[in-house]
């Protein structure tokens, strides 16, 4: 699939195949979004590889590829990069300081943990104790 997406400027943010529903889904990003001709093309380039695969061993599938969304978690230091100085919202494991919720600027990521800037302070969180950390969507 990187063969396909890297010409097309297209970054492959996620891939999740759900067993139920036999269906893969395939999320991609580019530098100025995502559209619906964007998953289109993309779609069309790696159907047929895919299928050539086999992935299912014969049995039918859905391929879907679909944007991750503007509020999708950060999962590479890409997504880390790409978002400092910039607002976010952490949902914790556990409770930091009485809050398993923090809002704040991301003011540096190292590969193990973040720092963040609340109203009140500046923390630095392990990323071993984020369950999710994504932008901050703010509608006004």
């Amino acid at each position: 699939m990187e063969n396909a997406a890297a010409p097309m400027g297209i970054e492959i943010v996620d891939v999740e195949w759900n067993d139920k529903n036999a269906e893969l889904t395939v999320f991609i990003d580019t530098p100025g979004g995502v559209d619906l001709n964007t998953c289109e093309k993309f779609h069309n380039s790696i159907m047929e590889p895919i299928d050539e695969l086999d992935p299912t061993l014969g049995k039918p599938y859905t391929l879907n590829v679909s944007s991750p969304g503007l509020d999708r978690p950060f999962k590479t230091a890409r997504d880390f990069e790409r978002n400092l100085n910039g607002e976010v919202e952490v949902k914790l494991y556990a409770p930091l300081k009485g809050k398993k919720y923090l809002e704040g600027v991301l003011c540096g990521y190292d590969g193990n943990s973040i720092l963040l800037k609340t109203e009140k302070e500046e923390i630095k969180i392990s990323l071993n104790k984020i369950a999710k950390i994504n932008k901050a969507i703010k509608f006004e």
